[in-house]
């Protein structure tokens, strides 16, 4: 392991939200804002160069958006880790993002605290996922989109494919499941169910299995659509 600082690439078109994304973090022990960018190819092309820990990147920009940006990056870097920035009524858009390989999802007017933990979770391999959000993307799923918005992307888990992957869960893999879909860490689930971090990896690892699941987050919302989590 190196002690050199997670170093962050943000993506927003407003050059005040980037400042004071930059400034909140700067407090933040271990994290430093090394690069800038106001639209996803930049972004895009900027990670690809430097690969930054973690990219946060916004939805709606002039120019390349933040959803082409995290194609084309993930498509060209895989292992990327990319960190939506959302704000409420961009669920449609929100929900493509998680089809793409979003690592997570964070409100723009989110606590210092929560930004920081966002960051070190998804570097961690973590998910952070905050209710908020997740009762945006649960009712952007429910809800038929108007005409005019985008359709939902392919790829995204559903619960007629999930509640089969369910019943194949063991009794532990379905407690971690729940503490997923809680916006828990592996340490906080390591912590609460009283074993190691690397026994919670391989529990998360074969839920994803068993649910089909790309990611954390995709599991995080199976759970609650399949009634597991109440808000």
């Amino acid at each position: 392991m190196t002690d050199r600082p997670l170093r962050v690439l943000i993506a927003d078109d407003d050059a005040l939200v980037r400042g004071g994304i930059r400034f909140v973090l700067s407090m933040a022990p271990g994290i430093e804002v090394c690069w800038e960018a106001a639209d996803g190819a930049r972004a895009a092309a900027l990670a690809l160069e430097h690969r930054p820990d973690v990219v946060l990147m916004d939805v709606q920009m002039p120019g390349t958006d933040g959803l082409t940006g995290l194609v084309r990056l993930r498509e060209a870097w895989p292992e990327a880790v990319v960190i939506i920035l959302t704000t409420f009524g961009e669920s449609d858009y929100v929900t493509r993002a998680l089809a793409g390989g979003a690592a997570g999802f964070l409100l723009k007017d989110a606590a210092a605290d929560d930004l920081a933990r966002a960051i070190r979770a998804a570097a961690d391999g973590d998910a952070f996922l905050s209710p908020a959000v997740t009762r945006q993307l649960l009712d952007g799923l429910n809800t038929p989109a108007p005409s005019a918005a985008p359709p939902p992307a392919p790829g995204i888990a559903l619960p007629e494919f999930a509640a089969k992957g369910l019943k194949e869960l063991s009794a532990r893999e379905r407690e971690v499941l729940v503490l997923i879909a809680q916006g828990l860490s592996n340490a906080a689930i390591s912590s609460q169910l009283f074993i190691s971090e690397a026994t919670v990896k391989t529990h998360v690892s074969r839920v994803l299995t068993k649910l089909g699941c790309d990611n954390r987050v995709q599991a995080a919302l199976i759970a609650h659509r399949l009634g597991l989590v109440r808000n």
